[in-house]
């Protein structure tokens, strides 16, 4: 009986069949050559016609994976120019070199890694010799993310090329004396050479998808045209498990980035052990990148597999090549012919034919050495075609062997990775294998030499040759003599010192305003890059959206749903703000590419990033450290800041603590202003320190974090007085004394300095009225722009002491005279006030937010933490009774008046 519920095939496509007759004839094909020719032979069929369906066009969804093959067949593949044998001489030096290193490091302890570069060396060669472009070429050349872990094999060619010297590569991974090499790719300590740290997992896709998106944005915008550079990121197929690794595929797919290649050395293993040990890890990352809309180019398999494949005409070697997982594959490479005989070949009665053509030799070669990611041609054939396309990203999936060439201890071993150094008899076997004119007599006292063949030996003039046509050495970082950038017009900054009257204005809409004139700066300006993950409306960045567009490379394709209104939203092919959505990762790594740009393309540009100041540090922190070193310059602005000013958020959104995570990144110069005119000072002299003259001894490559807030309070005029502005930048000023303030206090009244940072001054500015007119104590205030700054300094102090120097610590000298004991006050953790706790001479106490955050309003809040007015006046009265100055039933009585 049929069943009148069940899905009629007819009824599986929502779409109505014009021509069921036709569609049944196409159906029964497909059914008649299954029974006849098998279901493989079917499946082989459909995956060609889906293929030539998506050559012509068609809309059809993607084949998402295709067999386990070269996507390039040898007979595709272009001649290579060049000399290989030449290239094979150079790899195999730098194949030695790198072991080496490695290797006469060990003898210290300080390790290294020898066999990551050992299966990518020829991914970089042919790069090298064909690919990257230098420095010198057109628009800024080509930018190189090295695979961390390659390291070694990169210092080995720079050694070759005459970069390194010997006593280079011997302090590898040994830096305190000076002329060492960092151990992995790191532009703070190595910045001639390399440009971009790539060791945090993760990041490095991520910043390359970025970085080839800004170069875009450089280029629409006619700030410069580095249309011909191209972005290689080199990664590692264990790395691909970081969600930072994939978190943009979408976003280099949806903009069309060919200038983007990923190359992803999948020698099938990580750590501890196999990437995908029952699985295949090639075919899930195809699955992936082209579901994500990249162009996906397989280079698996050497040129000693042509005549097996030659010889399968069943199919069988593919399908049992497609079934066979990576941690069996790796098994074959350490096992000998009759294992693999048996165990690969003898799952089919059609392979174990095929396998009786070979000889134990050929199926060796095959399952030891040839891989596509090892064989010059196969390289050059894919980074050809990833050039040459055209309309979006690619990425090139190339199969390798972890240890190849270092001998059988090493090759797809599990352990490779923690192997740090190779036996005199295995440099031995190495060098034999490899060809290399290195003696035994070489060897003095087991120390494995470096080897060279001279400086005007064809290997070295045939390498630089080759860089000197792609565009000079490379990889290569550049410092650009770029000329300081002219200085705002000084009203921009000074319609701040003001004050915002009786109108309320919070710290966040300040920065905003501040911003909105910087960019109407005709010299300047067009250098500001507004960078917000899709916040803009919360920061009140709304009204920059018509006048400096969004940036989009489609520009605006439709009509805006508020094109009626003045503060519509506008994107724009030449638009100035990168709004990225929600992607707090995606901002931080556009503003590193940003924040770069003036070593990266000899283009100053002042990014500032704009966020909710939870989502920073506590988020993306790595990237921040990725940012100090990569020696980034700009501003991240941490807004609805503080641990009780978002009210109503709770847990998730109480910031009490970014600026102790920004306190321990020595590149990170963080501040917490409370007015407006602070803010105005500190952008003022940050634009000065990083684009224009920095003082002697100042450091330029630093980045600013500025925490401002949500609260709208009518901002004050900036105090008269010297030593202002440098207060604000040092991290402390008087802002004004209980006289000052018009409270007139006693000539023996007792005497408390409050030290407030960010919205906490409001507070202490209550609390200095609520002690003089209900106490009788007097008290002056004090702004902390920057607790770690004054912390900092005072470091500085004491290793100035050490060496012999007298200085006393700014902090010090400020508070100098000051009478009375100290309270300190700030929306975070008491730890943030507490950084200065040692070098006050007075006693010192402090209140803080600590704890987790909860929802409720600001006052409730305020009194939940003990950070309110009346919780400061209780503080005071407490500290001061401890010292005799107030009675003791002050305090008692303070609390019950306040309901503490």
């Amino acid at each position: 009986m049929t069943d009148p519920y069940a899905i009629q095939p007819s009824e599986l496509d929502q779409l109505p069949d014009r021509d069921p007759e036709e569609t049944a004839e196409w159906q029964a094909s497909l059914d008649a050559v299954t029974k006849a020719a098998g279901p493989h032979r079917a499946a082989y069929l459909m995956r060609r016609t889906l293929e030539r369906a998506e050559g012509n066009g068609l809309a059809l969804p993607k084949l998402l994976e295709t067999d386990y093959v070269n996507t390039i067949p040898t007979a595709a593949e272009p001649s290579a120019p060049g000399d290989e044998a030449l290239e094979r001489r150079i790899t195999a030096w730098n194949r030695w070199n790198a072991a080496a290193m490695v290797t006469r490091g060990a003898k210290h302890g300080v390790g290294g890694h020898i066999a990551t570069f050992a299966s990518a060396a020829w991914l970089y060669e042919t790069g090298f010799n064909h690919f990257f472009k230098g420095k010198e070429a057109d628009g800024s050349g080509d930018q190189l993310y090295i695979q961390g872990h390659a390291s070694p094999g990169i210092y080995a060619r720079a050694f070759l090329d005459g970069r390194l010297t010997e006593a280079h590569l011997d302090n590898f991974r040994q830096e305190a004396g000076g002329n060492g090499l960092p151990s992995y790719p790191h532009p703070r300590r190595l910045p001639w050479l390399w440009e971009f740290p790539t060791v945090s997992m993760g990041l490095g896709p991520l910043s390359a998808i970025y970085q080839a998106r800004f170069n875009r944005y450089l280029t629409a915008r006619s700030i410069k045209d580095v249309s011909e550079s191209h972005v290689w990121a080199f990664l590692g197929d264990g790395e691909m498990d970081e969600p930072e690794s994939t978190a943009a595929l979408a976003l280099a797919s949806r903009e069309g980035l060919d200038n983007l290649t990923f190359v992803i050395n999948c020698n099938l293993q990580r750590l501890d052990g196999p990437v995908r040990a029952n699985f295949k890890i090639v075919q899930e990352l195809e699955a992936q990148f082209r579901g994500a809309g990249w162009n996906v180019i397989k280079s698996l398999w050497g040129n000693a597999w042509d005549e097996l494949f030659q010889l399968d005409t069943t199919g069988a070697l593919v399908r049992r090549l497609r079934e066979v997982p990576d941690a069996q594959v790796q098994t074959y490479q350490t096992r000998g012919a009759a294992y693999i005989r048996e165990d690969f070949f003898g799952k089919d009665p059609a392979l174990v034919e095929l396998a009786k053509l070979l000889s134990d030799d050929k199926i060796l070669e095959c399952f030891h050495l040839s891989r596509g990611g090892h064989e010059a041609s196969k390289v050059y054939a894919a980074y050809k075609a990833a050039v040459e396309h055209k309309g979006g990203p690619t990425v090139i999936l190339a199969q390798t062997v972890k240890g190849h060439t270092l001998g059988a201890g090493f090759a797809s071993k599990n352990a490779n990775h923690q192997m740090k150094k190779l036996s005199t008899d295995e440099f031995k076997q190495m060098r034999d294998l490899l060809e290399l004119p290195i003696k035994d007599s070489d060897f003095v006292d087991g120390v494995v030499p470096y080897g060279h063949p001279g400086a005007d030996s064809p290997e070295v003039r045939y390498l630089k040759e080759r860089r000197a046509a792609l565009g000079g050495p490379a990889p290569a970082r550049r410092t650009h003599a770029i000329a300081p950038l002219p200085a705002a017009a000084d009203k921009t900054f000074a319609s701040f010192d003001k004050g915002s009257g009786t109108q309320n204005v919070a710290t966040t809409m300040a920065f905003v305003r501040l911003v909105k004139d910087l960019v109407r700066d005709k010299e300047t300006g067009k250098r500001w890059v507004p960078i917000v993950p899709d916040e803009a409306r919360t920061f009140g960045m709304e009204s920059l959206f018509p006048s400096l567009g969004i940036y989009s490379p489609k520009g605006q394709t439709y009509e805006p749903v508020d094109r009626d209104q003045l503060m519509y939203y506008k994107e724009a092919k030449n638009g100035q703000i990168l709004n990225e959505g929600i992607t707090e990762a995606g901002s931080m790594a556009d503003f590193i590419a940003a924040s770069t740009s003036y070593a990266t393309h000899g283009e100053a540009m002042i990014p500032f990033y704009i966020f909710y100041s939870m989502f920073g540090w506590q988020r993306t922190a790595d990237q921040m450290w990725q940012l100090g070193d990569q020696l980034g310059r700009g501003f991240l602005v941490g807004a609805t800041a503080g641990r009780t000013t978002l009210t109503g958020e709770g847990l998730q959104h109480a910031d009490g603590h970014s600026p102790v995570i920004a306190a321990t990144n020595p590149a990170a110069l963080s501040y917490d202003p409370a007015f407006a005119y602070e803010v105005a000072a500190i952008v003022r002299d940050g634009i000065r320190r990083m684009y224009g003259e920095a003082a002697p001894g100042e450091d330029s490559n630093v980045f600013y974090y500025l925490t401002v807030y949500n609260e709208p309070i009518p901002q004050p005029a900036k105090p008269a007085g010297l030593g202002i502005d440098e207060g604000i930048v040092k991290g402390l000023y008087r802002f004004n004394t209980a006289e000052s303030a018009g409270l007139s206090p006693a000539a023996n009244a007792a005497r408390i300095q409050l030290l407030g940072s960010g919205t906490a001054i409001h507070w202490a500015l209550k609390a200095q009225r609520l002690l003089a007119e209900e106490w009788g104590v007097a008290a002056d205030v004090w702004s902390a722009t920057s607790w770690t700054e004054l912390r900092r300094d005072a470091l500085d102090a004491d290793a100035a002491l050490l060496r012999g120097e007298e200085r006393v610590p700014y902090v010090r000298q400020a508070l100098q005279g000051a009478e009375g004991p100290v309270l300190a006050v700030s929306d975070y953790m008491r730890q943030v006030p507490d950084q200065i706790a040692q070098w006050v001479e007075q006693d010192y106490s402090s209140l803080g937010a600590d704890g987790f955050g909860l929802s409720d309003t600001r006052d409730a809040a305020r009194r939940y933490f003990g950070v309110d007015a009346e919780s400061i006046v209780v503080a005071a009265l407490a500290q001061l009774a401890r010292r005799g100055e107030v009675k003791a039933t002050a305090v008692k009585e303070a609390r019950e008046r306040y309901g503490l």
